[in-house]
């Protein structure tokens, strides 16, 4: 499991970071205070406080770096 911080401050980011994320068979995890969403849910995001940083736990034993260059507009 690898752990990196996102920040989705717009709707528009939030769309485009689920369909980026949904293309993938991994199993991600959003991580805000004490919730714990599925990431590839706009609704479960968008109970969240999106003007803070949000980590995301991506839940992949291999290609774990493909998933990250399709995340580097999302990653602080």
């Amino acid at each position: 499991m690898k752990t990196v911080q996102i920040s989705l401050n717009s709707i528009d980011k939030v769309k485009s970071f689920v369909n980026e994320i949904t293309k993938f068979d991994y199993d991600f995890d959003l991580v805000s205070g004490r919730y714990v969403i599925d990431a590839k849910s706009i609704m479960g995001i968008f109970s969240l406080d999106l003007s803070k940083p949000i980590d995301l736990n991506i839940h992949a034993e291999d290609n774990v770096d493909e998933v990250l260059d399709v995340l580097k507009p999302y990653v602080i």
